[in-house]
């Protein structure tokens, strides 16, 4: 992951652009932790990540102490072109939203998830510019959506224009990754943002606001997704058991010192400290690690269901076929408790 010193939210703005392309890490976690050189006999764990993700995380946890295996990292603007390098095996195992692992699906990739968070959804949201005219979902008709294709934001925008009584049909989509994005809101190019934090947090800070948010409309799931040949290799299985253990560890820390992730958070991604501790209290640090079960697998058929009507995706998905639940087991009893997903949560 790139890290900046902390900037003024316009400046690191103007940067995002060049921050937040594919960039392979190259350095090794365990490595990090000693002087010593890499052994050779040490498996090594492709991990994809984003934007202050799962590494930032687990640092600032101590959670990447000790590893028996060696992490390779390569961070990703969205959720998307992170499964695309899960699909080529370039990519073990990463960290993604709701809908990703759904068009995945659709397009046959072979990954497996393997692991699931649930929080707030209050960080998915459509903003808009604060001088704006609109003020409800319903007042989108004819107007240019930014959105990152097949990412959480994508859906979250089809449910609320569905609630909203609208059909995508009926506004102007503009499918653009995070940075682009951001370009576009900032210039007038697009009259809406649908997207997720810390981008809410940070445009937030700048002036604008939110024409609507998730919570209550999106299942506010996050999953861990693995490459079915990473699972398929018993070295690679364990540390991939291992990795989500720490995991969760490293989110029970969250709860624990929200002040300090924020000031760790700012640091490795290059946010003001005032924009990631908002998004900590609103969607960041809200997660939970849940089991991937029946009512996880059932609320994402849901979203595949309902962009295969609207014909975004190609054909039936049946999601359980892209479920590995082996490391359901490894959960402590709080997680694996009986949950709905549905539009309340």
């Amino acid at each position: 992951m790139r890290r900046h010193h902390a900037l003024p939210l316009p400046l690191l703005a103007s940067l995002i652009p060049l921050s937040l392309v594919l960039t392979a890490c190259g350095g090794s976690s365990a490595a990090d932790s000693g002087a010593g050189a890499k052994s050779a006999a040490k498996t090594t764990l492709s991990v994809g990540d984003q934007k202050g993700g799962s590494e930032s995380l687990l640092r600032a946890a101590g959670e990447l102490d000790g590893l028996d295996y060696e992490i390779k990292w390569s961070t990703f603007t969205s959720g998307p072109p992170l499964l695309e390098a899960v699909n080529a095996k370039a990519v073990d195992i990463g960290s993604v939203g709701n809908t990703p692992p759904v068009f995945a699906a659709a397009a046959k990739s072979k990954i497996a998830v393997v692991g699931a968070t649930h929080g707030s959804s209050t960080g998915e949201a459509i903003l808009v510019p604060k001088d704006s005219a609109l003020q409800s979902p319903a007042e989108l008709r004819g107007k240019k959506i930014a959105v990152a294709q097949g990412s959480s934001a994508h859906f979250q925008l089809i449910a609320s224009l569905q609630q909203a009584g609208l059909a995508p049909s009926d506004v102007q989509i503009t499918l653009l990754q995070p940075a682009d994005a951001l370009a576009a809101f900032n210039s007038g190019k697009v009259d809406a943002w649908a997207v997720w934090d810390p981008y809410t947090s940070q445009v937030l800070r700048s002036g604008a606001r939110v024409l609507t948010s998730g919570e209550g409309i999106v299942n506010g799931l996050g999953f861990q997704v693995a490459a079915p040949g990473a699972l398929a290799d018993g070295a690679k299985s364990k540390a991939i058991g291992d990795f989500l253990q720490r995991l969760q560890r490293a989110q029970d820390w969250v709860f624990k010192h929200p002040e300090e992730w924020a000031k760790v958070w700012a640091k490795e991604t290059g946010l003001p400290y005032e924009v990631a501790f908002d998004a900590v209290k609103r969607s960041n640090g809200t997660r939970v690690t849940v089991a991937v079960d029946d009512a996880a697998v059932a609320s994402e058929q849901k979203i595949a269901d309902t962009f295969t009507e609207l014909k975004l995706i190609p054909g039936k998905v049946v999601f359980k076929d892209f479920v590995d639940p082996r490391f359901n087991r490894d959960l402590p009893p709080s997680t694996t408790a009986a949950r709905t997903y549905g539009k309340d949560s």
